[in-house]
């Protein structure tokens, strides 16, 4: 089996600063099941690739193995496909000899470590147990473009049709240490099988490297099973302590805690509550979603729906989606809206996602309109960029609509302390021109017009409490 891994990165050859393999050398190790080496068989300034071979042993893998029945020693375990198509072997290598590049470690080379470089995976034998659909849903969100070719089972035979395998090859511009870890969780998802038993350990390993793009995968369960062999302890655990870490509400984390503590939002609720500012925020996105003529709208970061809502009985908008991070969230919107009691035309109406807006998901795309009311404050500053791309140039609505508090306005608030922030799991909160300046920013990177508008009855020298963005796709 066999991963090669290139980049045409200047310098190319800090690919093996970065793996920590000299490139003038073979690296091999002894494995259980056979022999890894890591070879370099393209290296220059301009473009270098790395390939990690595997040789294995059929025989010394059944000797190995544990957790097998007597009763399942039988030919098949010495007649299979495991010394020739990547799989959990393949990732066990990775582990064995790649771990410290994977680990984000560079002794020689630290501040690369963190640095999105130009990456091609190639994998000439992949078990995609699931087809060529199932591969892309795995990798695309996360920001890879796909390359896949079906093989065969017998190319001298073509009426035996195809086979499970694909010829694949994956490009990203990631951190090195962050790409190795997807393939690491996804080619055993993807080959729906693993050659060692599945213990306890197995969900604190998945866990460490599906840390931090996993808990917000939109395969995210689908990913757990596979990954653990459909053992549904296993599987419940893994999923339950990612909900509380993956960056989900804290009321989320509160309620998995088992705890009475209260809601985050309840204090921007309170503050905001004398002002209207709520409802008056809904009904201003909801005058522009009827203003532009948006027959289809998506609301990333719907959290409990308070929007939807608004816009569900809306006769111009004949589809609409709620998106967020959070199961509860989800939960928690479709409870409010009562959808078993609305006729069936609303509910034909609406749907649900279960994604992140920091990875890119093709369902995400297609719509007239996508709103982000009071969601971007949520995240780290540094992640905007991916949600700029993920929204502004992977989705493209025709209409973006982007609402955020205006940090001045908070003077205005008694019961805030000064410097405090309206929400404790806000990040940041911007000024106007703050706001303005990322706004413009992306419209003039991703063809975009922007306009702004204040909400709330506005104060002279501070402005209004909310300041919203109205993006309109250029010709």
């Amino acid at each position: 089996m066999l991963l090669a891994i290139t980049t045409t990165h200047r310098p190319a050859t800090d690919l093996g600063y970065l793996l920590h393999k000299h490139p003038e050398r073979v690296h091999s190790r002894r494995q259980s099941y056979g022999v890894a080496h890591v070879f370099f068989p393209e290296v220059s300034e301009e473009r270098c690739t790395a390939a990690l071979f595997v040789e294995v042993d059929p025989v010394g893998l059944v000797r190995d193995r544990k957790g097998t029945s007597a009763s399942a020693a039988l030919m098949d375990q010495y007649v299979n496909d495991r010394p020739y198509a990547a799989s959990s072997l393949l990732s066990a290598a990775m582990a064995d000899t790649l771990g410290s590049a994977m680990g984000g470690r560079s002794a020689d080379r630290p501040e690369l470590v963190g640095v999105p470089l130009p990456l091609v995976f190639s994998l000439p034998t992949l078990p995609c147990r699931g087809g060529e659909r199932l591969l892309r849903a795995l990798f695309e969100p996360l920001g890879y473009e796909v390359d896949a070719r079906q093989l065969p089972l017998d190319e001298r035979s073509p009426s035996w049709g195809a086979s499970p395998y694909f010829s694949v090859q994956l490009r990203t511009t990631a951190p090195l240490h962050l790409a190795l870890t997807h393939l690491y969780v996804l080619i055993p998802v993807l080959d729906n099988s693993k050659h060692y038993w599945v213990g306890e350990d197995e969900v604190d390993k998945l866990l460490a490297r599906g840390e931090p793009w996993l808990g917000t995968h939109p395969q995210r369960d689908l990913i757990v099973r596979r990954y653990l062999k459909h053992r549904r302890s296993l599987a419940d655990l893994a999923i339950d302590r990612l909900v509380v870490s993956d960056g989900s509400t804290a009321e989320d984390a509160a309620t998995a805690d088992g705890t009475d503590a209260p809601r985050g939002d309840e204090q921007e609720h309170r503050l905001e509550r004398s002002l209207s500012l709520n409802e008056r925020r809904l009904e201003a996105v909801a005058a522009v979603v009827e203003s532009l003529q948006a027959s289809s709208v998506i609301d990333l970061g719907c959290g409990e729906g308070r929007l939807l809502k608004q816009l569900l009985p809306m006769k111009g908008v004949v589809r609409l989606t709620g998106m967020d991070v959070s199961h509860r969230s989800l939960q928690l919107a479709r409870e409010r809206l009562n959808l078993d009691r609305q006729p069936q035309m609303l509910q034909d109406k609406l749907s649900w996602l279960h994604s992140s807006l920091v990875y890119r998901d093709a369902r995400f795309a297609g719509y007239d309109l996508a709103t982000l009311v009071e969601v971007i404050e949520h995240l780290d500053e540094p992640r905007l960029g991916m949600l700029s791309r993920v929204v502004f140039e992977f989705a493209r609505p025709k209409a973006v609509v982007v609402t955020t508090p205006n940090v001045d306005y908070n003077a205005r608030f008694p019961a805030l302390p000064a410097g405090r922030m309206r929400h404790p799991d806000h990040r940041f909160e911007w000024t106007r021109p703050q706001f303005q300046a990322w706004a413009q920013q992306q419209a003039d990177r991703f063809g975009y017009a922007v306009r702004f508008e204040g909400i709330g009855d506005a104060d002279a020298h501070l402005g209004a409490p909310t300041q919203m963005a109205v993006f309109t796709l250029q010709p």
